[in-house]
């Protein structure tokens, strides 16, 4: 990118057509989603509250969309929830189906473009019933439920997610027991990132075969959390290479899997996924700091479970709402590594932040932005940003505490109300330019 993006001294302009938005997850915002295995996890009393009615966002979308053309979006990202479209094994339920086209093209008649992820960490209890993603047989599944959602919404949708954070998904589900099936079994986490690389590269296949003869090919995808591994001593040798591996085992062998098709850590497990090979069109980029890895002996476990945050405060300067690391240089170094490993176009599928202060939330949007906007610069071939959230919303083990929106949701009443966060991001989607300082 050179100086003739520049509209000012101090501004960098993004390409025509980039993406700005912001984005949602169906059992997050939607409400009563009663078949899937974390509303079931929820009425057993795992987490301290249940999701319940949520923002109501399956019955208010049209109205939360207005908001989004309020402040300036092209483009949201939302998901669909399987136990809606298949509320028992090979039942299909046309209305929601329906629903969700009624949702998609309500996005296309506001010129915002839809980005459909289609698993954000829920399934069906019926696949729960039937071990879930430690199944082999969860691959055909998903591929048969990908195939129906696409042949009901193929048409209109361009972008596609498959997979929500496959990784974060396997550490809080089958490592950490913080969601269903509550396991902390590494032999089993495994078995699940194997399924859902084998059931991503399914899903890219139906996707790419239906949408055969469209125009323009749809772009499919995964939605990485990708964090910038630390040690949490980098003093401490054994802290480096626990945070070594888990860099391997978390970010690199996944994507090398989808690229290359074959999964290798060295002493941990090696498997060939033919299928897998080049099933990635672009890299959805989840990002919220760096993860300080101390090493802890846990046998049966890889060591980047424990993610500590509470022994270095030299190395976290600032903390958000939730005592996550803020860092957006290494944003930065994210968005250009990931462009040179990966050679493919980058999608900001979330960023943001809880604070207290909506005047941090802001400062937090905006400083990460910059960053985007230097790694552009820097050769990062990034095509679009979506803000985490649109809403507040239900955030799974913490309840609804946390509040991520840029619109604010009062759950008594459901009332919106923009953030000032909100309004100076919408600015910056509006203008397709942001002040760079100091450039």
């Amino acid at each position: 990118m050179n100086n003739e993006q520049r509209t000012g001294p101090n501004y960098f302009t993004f390409p025509q057509g980039f993406l700005w938005g912001s984005a949602t997850s169906a059992h997050q915002v939607e409400g009563n989603n009663v078949r899937s295995d974390w509303w079931a996890w929820e009425q057993a009393g795992r987490v301290k509250e249940p999701s319940g009615l949520a923002c109501d966002h399956y019955r208010r979308f049209a109205q939360d969309f207005d908001l989004a053309v309020e402040l300036g979006h092209n483009a949201h990202r939302f998901s669909i929830e399987w136990a809606r479209i298949e509320p028992e094994e090979s039942q299909w339920d046309d209305e929601a189906l329906a629903h969700y086209v009624e949702v998609v093209r309500a996005l296309r008649a506001r010129g915002l473009e839809p980005i459909v992820t289609l698993h954000h960490y829920t399934s069906p209890q019926w696949l729960a019933r039937q071990g879930g993603w430690t199944n082999p047989k969860v691959v055909d599944r998903f591929a048969r439920y990908t195939e129906k959602v696409v042949d009901a919404l193929g048409e209109f949708v361009r972008y596609w997610v498959s997979i929500n954070e496959p990784m974060v998904y396997v550490r809080m589900h089958y490592l950490q027991g913080v969601g269903p099936p509550g396991e902390k079994d590494f032999a089993q986490a495994l078995r699940v990132i194997e399924h859902l690389i084998r059931a991503h590269a399914a899903s890219y296949h139906v996707l790419h075969e239906a949408c055969r003869g469209h125009d323009p090919q749809p772009l499919v995808g995964v939605a990485h959390l990708v964090p910038a591994f630390r040690p949490c001593r980098r003093w401490w040798p054994m802290d480096r290479w626990a945070s070594g591996i888990t860099d391997r085992i978390f970010n690199r062998a996944l994507l090398d899997t989808i690229t290359e098709g074959r999964w290798s850590v060295p002493g941990v497990a090696t498997w060939n996924v033919p299928e897998a090979k080049a099933t990635l069109d672009f890299l959805g980029v989840n990002f919220y700091g760096r993860q300080f890895i101390r090493w802890i002996p846990m046998p049966g476990q890889w060591p980047g479970v424990t993610c500590d945050l509470g022994h270095h405060p030299r190395q976290v300067p600032e903390r958000t709402g939730l005592g996550w690391d803020v860092s957006p240089e290494a944003f930065f170094e994210v968005l250009v590594e990931y462009r040179r490993r990966l050679r493919l176009p980058l999608l900001v599928t979330e960023n943001g932040t809880y604070m207290l202060d909506d005047a941090r939330r802001w400062s937090f949007i905006l400083r990460h932005v910059q960053a985007m906007a230097r790694a552009i610069q820097a050769g990062a071939h990034v095509i679009g940003y979506c803000c985490w959230s649109l809403l507040d919303n239900f955030e799974w083990a913490e309840g609804f505490g946390p509040r991520f929106g840029i619109v604010e949701v009062d759950y008594a009443t459901q009332q919106r109300l923009v953030r000032e966060s909100g309004r100076c991001y919408a600015e910056i989607c509006r203008s397709n330019r942001v002040l760079l300082d100091g450039a």
